[in-house]
């Protein structure tokens, strides 16, 4: 220690006492010296927000730091490196994600007046009627969708053996903020008949009205569901979503807790499989009335639980449905990262799946269907060819 450093200490010491000795920032203040001037990064940050590319005369849809380092020479005669332009999206607030998607067909009016009109009155007659809201949904399931992530060596694919046919189930499914769910599994297409039955079932599990919200599938809005209602409307009345606009249904999370959440319990190898595996997971959200509640906690969807007597203070985003968003990166290094795996046919493959099993799974069985509905239990359906229920 040099004596004109505890000379200089001892002068700010007489000077401003025990504060004057504490350490300062060292180096320019942050925002000091900047090319874009407050009011500049604010228009571009604005402009960021609220439009894409292409409706400033650059290509594309999605912005990246190449993207808006044009526009901030477009604007402003000023070139930027892409880290450059990095740090002030981070100073910006703003973060690189995947974007939710909207129809270009969707009517932004008739998404209002589904929030300030249509939505406050069913939930009003609902209340009045002493009657219970739900909102129901189909979804197909196919044997050959993504099967998601795994855990392998850096540049060498997992393999996941799969089966090399192609088959699929449907659901139709409904859910409540009370935290019931109803639902069916079918193997035939979608139509008026299997909406009716579906709707028969689900009046069985209720001793009060049943208001129903669903998207405008032309199944739904056909005259053979309309006569149905008809000689139904003291049980059920149906409503519709805004067309296109799927993010106001509930029931899409449950589709998408569906599908991310098969390909990492089970492969199924046939139709009969695959419907045994869409049934438990429908069973397994049932004993969890906390992760249906928790779907009407996403962003879009919240505004069912606002001045709702059903909702609950502690809801949110299903932990399923967080983990399914999250994204990992491997310590530099590692050698290790999370993959998309290669599939690889299991026919002809021997192991657990012996000779026997594809013998019995080839055997054409009958088939019962039942819905499941809250806590209640099922009801069978000798008569019915769907796959909804026991085997």
């Amino acid at each position: 220690m040099s004596v004109k450093a505890v000379d200089n200490w001892w002068a700010k010491w007489q000077a401003g006492g025990r504060d004057a000795l504490l350490s300062r920032p060292r180096g320019r203040r942050v925002g000091e010296h900047q090319v874009l001037s407050e009011a500049e990064q604010a228009a571009v940050r604005q402009a960021v927000l609220d439009h894409i590319p292409s409706d400033l005369g650059l290509s594309g849809q999605l912005w990246t730091r190449g993207q808006i380092g044009e526009l901030i020479f477009k604007l402003y005669r000023v070139r930027f490196t892409e880290p450059g332009v990095g740090k002030y999206l981070k100073r910006w607030g703003l973060t690189f994600q995947r974007p939710d998607k909207r129809a270009v067909e969707q009517d932004a009016e008739a998404v209002r007046v589904w929030h300030e009109e249509t939505w406050p009155a069913i939930r009003a007659r609902a209340k009045a009627e002493n009657g219970e809201v739900l909102f129901g949904d189909q979804v197909g399931i196919r044997s050959d969708q993504v099967t998601g992530r795994t855990w392998g060596a850096k540049g060498a694919s997992p393999v996941v053996r799969r089966t090399g046919n192609r088959f699929s189930v449907n659901a139709m499914s409904a859910i409540s903020t009370r935290g019931r769910m109803h639902f069916m599994v079918f193997t035939e297409s979608f139509n008026a008949k299997v909406m009716c039955r579906f709707l028969a079932r689900l009046v069985g599990h209720f001793d009060h009205k049943v208001h129903l919200i669903v998207d405008r599938h032309s199944a739904h809005r056909s005259k053979t569901v309309r006569t149905w209602l008809a000689d139904h409307q003291d049980q059920i009345e149906l409503h519709f979503l805004p067309s296109y606009s799927p993010e106001l249904n509930p029931d899409e999370l449950v589709n998408a807790d569906l599908k991310r959440s098969l390909p990492h319990t089970h492969r199924a190898r046939n139709q009969v499989e695959l419907a045994a595996e869409t049934r438990r997971f429908f069973h397994r959200r049932q004993r969890q009335p906390h992760v249906v509640r928790g779907y009407f906690g996403g962003p879009h969807v919240r505004y069912v639980l606002d001045e709702n007597p059903l909702s609950f203070c502690s809801i949110g985003r299903p932990r399923s449905l967080r983990a399914s968003r999250s994204r990992v990166r491997s310590p530099s290094g590692a050698g290790h990262k999370p993959q998309r795996p290669d599939s690889l046919l299991m026919e002809g493959v021997r192991g657990r799946w012996g000779e026997e099993k594809r013998q019995m799974t080839a055997v054409a069985m009958p088939i019962q269907v039942w819905v499941g509905g809250g806590l209640g239990g099922p009801s069978d359906c000798p008569n019915c060819s769907c796959l909804g229920g026991r085997l």
